[in-house]
C-alpha cells in the first residue's frame, strides 16, 4: 500500500498503461513539459517522449479530432481538456463523431479514446474552470462517462478506461486532486461500471459521484452522532448505470438523496430520481430528493461556497426525507 493524491495516483496510472502498450498516447495542452496544469501528466513526456507524450495547441476541437484518427489506425489517445468548461468547443468532434462511428460501422471500427476532463469547483478558479457538463455526455448515446472519486479509484479506474475499446469521458474531481489514501498498486480495483457501497447504512441512501463523494461521507459521518445511520453509494459510473448496486439499497434503506455539483433543473440527478421511483415505487418511505447546484451560470469564486452543494445542504435533504 502506498499512500498517494489523486492527481498522483492518476500519473501512475497513465504511467503503468503507457508501459503496458506503446498503443497508449497521451496528448492535450501543456501535458508534456509542463505535466499538466495540475501535474497528472508529470515526468511522462520525460520518460516516453515527446511522440507519446504530445503538447498541443490550444484547439479542443482539434484535440479529438486528432485522437480519432489515431484510434482508427490502432492507437489508444488519452486526450486532457485541461479545465471542464474547454470541452465546448470539442463537443461537435464528441458527439457527432466518436460516439457515433462505432455504431455507425456496425462495430467494425473501434475508438477506444479516453477523455479526461478535470470537473467541478471549489479551487476558486476564474469563468469557464468550474463547470460540471457530465449530463451532456450521459444524453449521447454511444459514449461511456464515468467519475472517479479518490486516489485507489483513480489509479485502476484509469488504466480499465484506456483497456477499454470503447470512447470514455472520464471526470476527475480537480478539487481532490490533492486529497491522500493508501493506494494497492497491484490491485485492479472494481470494475469500471460498478459502483461501490463508500459507507454501509440503514436508514437513508445518499448517491453521489465525483467530488461530492466525501461530502456526503461527510455528512453521514455527522449524522451518526446523531443516531442516524446513512449509506453512501459511490456511483463511479453514470453511463452505463448500476441500477443493481443502487436499487439494492434504496429498497433496503426506503429513503434517498441525490447529491451532484451540477445545477438540480435537468442534472444527471433527474434520471437516477426517475429510474428509482421506477424500479423502487413500492419500498420508497418518502420522494426521491436531489440536492446540487442552483440555475444559474457558476458563480465568481468568492461566491462559490454558497453554490456548491456541501455538509448542511446534504443533511437538510436527509432531514426532509424523514418527515415523510
Amino acid at each position: 500500500m502506498t499512500t498517494l493524491t489523486l492527481a498522483k495516483a492518476l500519473n501512475e496510472g497513465l504511467r503503468r498503461s503507457m508501459e503496458d502498450d506503446s498503443k497508449v498516447l497521451v496528448m492535450g495542452e501543456d501535458v508534456g513539459k509542463l505535466g499538466g496544469v495540475f501535474r497528472v501528466t508529470d515526468g511522462l513526456q520525460k520518460d516516453f517522449g515527446e511522440d507519446r507524450v504530445i503538447d498541443t495547441p490550444l484547439a479542443e476541437s482539434g484535440i479529438i479530432g486528432t485522437a480519432i484518427g489515431l484510434a482508427l489506425r490502432g492507437y489508444r489517445p488519452v486526450c486532457e481538456i485541461q479545465f471542464d468548461g474547454f470541452v465546448f468547443p470539442a463537443v461537435n468532434q464528441i458527439i457527432t463523431q466518436l460516439a457515433k462511428m462505432p455504431l455507425r460501422s456496425l462495430g467494425a471500427l473501434k475508438l477506444p479514446v479516453v477523455v479526461r476532463i478535470p470537473c467541478g469547483g471549489g479551487i476558486g478558479a476564474v469563468e469557464h474552470h468550474s463547470e460540471s457538463p457530465e449530463a451532456y455526455f450521459t444524453h449521447t448515446a454511444g459514449l461511456r462517462v464515468v467519475a472517479c472519486s479518490n486516489p485507489a479509484d483513480g489509479y485502476s479506474m484509469i488504466q480499465e478506461a484506456i483497456r477499454a475499446d470503447d470512447p470514455i469521458i472520464f471526470f476527475e474531481p480537480k478539487r481532490r486532486y490533492w486529497d491522500k489514501s493508501e493506494v494497492d498498486l497491484t490491485a485492479t480495483g472494481l470494475p469500471l461500471d460498478q459502483a461501490r457501497v463508500a459507507r454501509p447504512g440503514a436508514d437513508i441512501t445518499l448517491l453521489a459521484y465525483g467530488p461530492m463523494v466525501k461530502t456526503c461521507l461527510e455528512a453521514a459521518a455527522a449524522a451518526a452522532e446523531d443516531g442516524r445511520d446513512i449509506e453512501v453509494i459511490d456511483l463511479r459510473s453514470l453511463n452505463p448505470l448500476d441500477m443493481g448496486v443502487v436499487a439494492e439499497s434504496v429498497k433496503r434503506t426506503g429513503r434517498c438523496v441525490v447529491v451532484h455539483e451540477a445545477p438540480v433543473f435537468t442534472g444527471f440527478g433527474a434520471e437516477l430520481a426517475a429510474r428509482i421511483t421506477e424500479q423502487c415505487f413500492y419500498h420508497l418511505e418518502s420522494p426521491v430528493l436531489r440536492v446540487g447546484g442552483f440555475s444559474t451560470p457558476y458563480p465568481p469564486s468568492r461566491l462559490e461556497e454558497y453554490y456548491l452543494p456541501d455538509l448542511d445542504r446534504v443533511l437538510d435533504a436527509v432531514d426532509r426525507a424523514f418527515t415523510y
